[in-house]
């Protein structure tokens, strides 16, 4: 028999900073209840490494002091999650790792900037092990369950802020995207999940992340409170490498897109490794061209000249691996696959590195040549509906990345070219599983991807899904 782990769910972003506005809820109140919900999840989604319990209530306290003084911020007391790679002072940055890490002493300019926007941050979500993997597992702390079947993961490697949101315990959360880890676990959670672009949201106190490929997003159920938090926490650091002109994405989700032109994408970008696309992601992803069309866009059938673009990858990727060496106290406790990764980007760190950090610039006009004939392109967020727990659980890292390609082929070309993604829903499996599509841009176009998503989210109603409830979490034993 199955129960409900937490006796109500969160309600959306803009929904709770306007109940807080005009006063029909505390931040207090609201700040229990998701803290409420997070414990009693905890033992069955496992999706926060820390929760800042007292911290956070002290903090609603201080926001509603602010509110009853007539103050208002976008974020005035709405409880948050921010993913385990981003700073927040006095607390360890582990990002999924064991090993004992030292407090740090400021936040990352991302929390700073939910912060200046009212938030208050209630704890860290699940990750594994250097954000590697797209599922939420690892040694130093087990496994970041599915609401919508606990059987399942998320995805990654921002699984526990995609769980957090999906099962309603906080209304929407930060994660980081170097390869599809906003939009994967959006996908396989029913979520939106934007991935902006490079510097939208700071990485400071890293100048930029992994070199280069990875940058902040955001995750919730609507494109609205997306674009609510996605302006909230936008800005640049002065120590910043990348610093595009600003959006007003709010702005963007309140109005309705020009006809667009639409190119339908089922290519994958070479890797040498097997993978095929799974009929029943097909199928979600074709329904969706078909809605589209029913709002008046032109979807065509074309495919983005990817070349080589694989071969760029491995080495920014493994050398952000490798970087994170010298941070961890005990690289001994380290995932084997992890210790692989690093050896492999100390050797591709020197004159593979510069290459592939060169090519970028051919990459985006080669691939960019396609936005001469369409405004945007629709593709699968995944080649496959959600992953089992444990499905790659003792694999070797050449096991573990060809499963990884054949599962995710779809998302990590945009992290090369920096350009700004969001994961929308795309339907279900017939089990429920939950499955993502891609609407995917130039640089800057964040503005065209979220008014376009949220004209397909009042056409689909997305967030009337809710996961099932879940099961009670196991009795302990004896």
């Amino acid at each position: 028999m199955s129960v409900p782990v937490a006796a109500s769910r969160s309600d959306g972003l803009a929904q709770t900073a306007r109940a807080l506005a005009e006063g029909t809820v505390s931040s207090r109140e609201s700040t229990e209840r998701a803290l409420e919900r997070i414990a009693v999840s905890q033992p069955v989604l496992n999706a926060f490494r820390i929760v800042r319990a007292q911290a956070a209530l002290a903090e609603a306290d201080a926001a509603d002091r602010r509110l009853a003084a007539g103050e208002r911020q976008p974020l005035l007391g709405v409880p948050l999650a921010v993913k385990d790679d981003m700073d927040v002072a006095g607390l360890p940055t582990a990002f999924g790792c064991p090993g004992d890490f030292p407090p740090k002493i400021a936040d990352s300019e991302a929390v700073r900037r939910l912060r200046a926007a009212g938030a208050v941050i209630v704890g860290k979500t699940q990750t594994p092990e250097l954000g590697q993997w797209p599922f939420t597992e690892g040694p130093a702390f087990g496994e970041t369950r599915n609401p919508w079947n606990p059987a399942y993961t998320p995805g990654g490697s921002s699984g526990g802020s995609a769980a957090a949101v999906a099962a309603g315990l906080v209304p929407a959360a930060l994660g980081s995207d170097g390869a599809g880890s906003v939009r994967i676990p959006a996908a396989w959670t029913h979520l939106v999940g934007i991935k902006p672009q490079r510097g939208r949201i700071s990485t400071w106190p890293e100048p930029e992340s992994f070199r280069g490929l990875t940058v902040n997003g955001v995750l919730a159920r609507t494109v609205a409170d997306a674009a609510l938090l996605l302006d909230a926490a936008s800005g640049a650091h002065p120590g910043d490498l990348h610093r595009p002109a600003p959006i007003d994405a709010v702005a963007a989700a309140g109005r309705a897109p020009r006809r667009l032109r639409i190119a339908l994408s089922f290519g994958m970008a070479f890797t040498a490794t097997p993978k095929s696309l799974d009929p029943v992601v097909r199928s979600a992803v074709e329904r969706l061209a078909g809605r589209l069309e029913s709002l008046g866009h032109e979807v065509v059938p074309e495919d983005p000249r990817y070349g080589q673009i694989g071969l760029t990858f491995v080495p920014r990727a493994t050398r952000g691996v490798r970087d994170w060496r010298v941070r961890v106290p005990d690289p001994a406790l380290l995932d084997p696959r992890t210790h692989e990764a690093m050896r492999t980007g100390r050797l591709l760190g020197g004159l593979p590195l510069r290459v592939a950090r060169r090519a970028e610039a051919l990459l985006q006009h080669r691939i960019g040549e396609i936005f001469g004939r369409f405004d945007v392109v629709l593709t699968p967020t995944t080649a496959t509906p959600p992953l089992r727990i444990g499905a790659l659980a003792g694999l070797g890292a050449l096991g573990t990345d060809r499963a990884m390609i054949a599962a995710c082929p779809y998302a990590w070309t945009w992290n090369i070219l920096g350009w700004p993604g969001i994961s929308v829903p795309a339907g279900f499996t017939p089990d429920g599983l939950p499955l993502g599509a891609q609407l995917l841009g130039p640089a800057a176009s964040e503005p065209r991807l979220i008014s376009l998503a949220a004209q397909l989210e009042a056409a689909e109603a997305w967030s009337t899904h809710w996961p099932p409830a879940l099961p009670a979490p196991a009795p302990a034993p004896a």
